[in-house]
């Protein structure tokens, strides 16, 4: 493990200073190296979005913030906590599975596939992780998770098993699971990417609701819309390495760097299932049910599944 920055705790709650602070970090698979020194903060309330091709490293950097990989290199801090480690004398040492764990119950993530429990409704869902991780009792779990299916729009399906819900529900019901634990931190691996095109648009705007009410959020995503009206920050990766970053127009409509030029547009130049964000899952679905031209219910588009190491 290289050295960074020493000391525990580089964030004061009450400083303004980032809530996620990342060093110089690296990680290999093998002889791959997939991040090479990436240095990201992130700030209370803001939501960043990580823009780039597949294999870029994107989902390996939201992975090591969770620490669902380790870092070979660098130094990650979330809310003050040196994530995965603890500093001693400005040596690392790896904390048990346990204090992983425990550092792991203040992030919420949500993965391009749904993982819901098949024999459980979507309310159970909710549930289980208060329950079962932060011993909440029964009934505290329940009215949260009644409380959190009205969030995402599904107040009507608290019975339902995720068999029962098309694919945008589902993931809008893995939100909900993921908020349950109320996280400082939310982590999205293209939530999108695995979605019908007509469903796309329900759960941005889920996501653009918690980003409304002051969510942090880190993004993994292709959906450009998303990214030029709901992020505060930009960052464009390739090949391990943030290549440019900035505010999300600046970027988008007018990349600096070769690289990002021809990724936007190649992204820009295919068809988009969501050409602006709505408001919300219901305005989503109005517009997916209502007429469009040439009497077509949506619009066709070739998803990409994150090909991420």
């Amino acid at each position: 493990m290289s050295e960074a920055t020493s000391g525990a705790k580089v964030t004061d709650r009450d400083t303004g200073m980032p809530l996620v602070h990342a060093v110089n970090v690296m990680k290999s698979f093998h002889d791959n190296q997939v991040l090479k020194g990436i240095d990201l903060d992130v700030h209370k309330g803001q939501v960043i979005c990580l823009l780039g091709p597949s294999g870029s490293g994107k989902t390996t950097f939201l992975r090591c913030i969770n620490q669902l990989e380790t870092i070979d290199g660098g130094r990650i801090w979330v809310d003050g906590d040196l994530m995965g480690y603890e500093d001693r004398a400005g040596t690392l040492h790896r904390l048990n599975n346990k204090e992983i764990a425990a550092q792991r119950r203040g992030i919420g993530m949500v993965f391009q596939r749904f993982n819901l429990f098949p024999h459980k409704t979507t309310l159970e869902n909710i549930m289980e992780a208060p329950m079962q991780v932060k011993g909440e009792k029964k009934a505290q779990a329940r009215e949260r998770a009644i409380a959190l299916l009205e969030r995402v729009g599904l107040a009507d399906k608290p019975a339902a098993y995720p068999s029962q819900l098309s694919g945008g529900q589902q993931q809008r019901v893995a939100i909900a699971r993921a908020m349950a634990m109320q996280p400082k931190l939310m982590l999205f691996d293209e939530p999108t990417s695995a979605l019908d095109p007509e469903l796309v648009g329900e759960v941005l705007a889920v996501m653009r609701e918690l980003a409304s009410d002051g969510t942090t959020m880190i993004v993994v995503t292709h959906e450009m819309s998303f990214a030029r009206e709901v992020a505060d920050h930009v960052v464009f990766m390739d090949g391990g390495v943030v290549v440019e970053q900035g505010d999300p127009r600046s970027v988008i409509n007018n990349p600096q760097h070769a690289r990002t030029r021809s990724f936007l547009s190649r992204v820009q130049a295919e068809p988009h299932a969501v050409e602006d964000v709505p408001a919300t899952p219901e305005e989503a679905i109005i517009a997916v049910d209502g007429p469009r031209p040439a009497g077509e219910r949506s619009v066709p588009v070739k998803h990409r599944p994150e090909e991420d190491v």
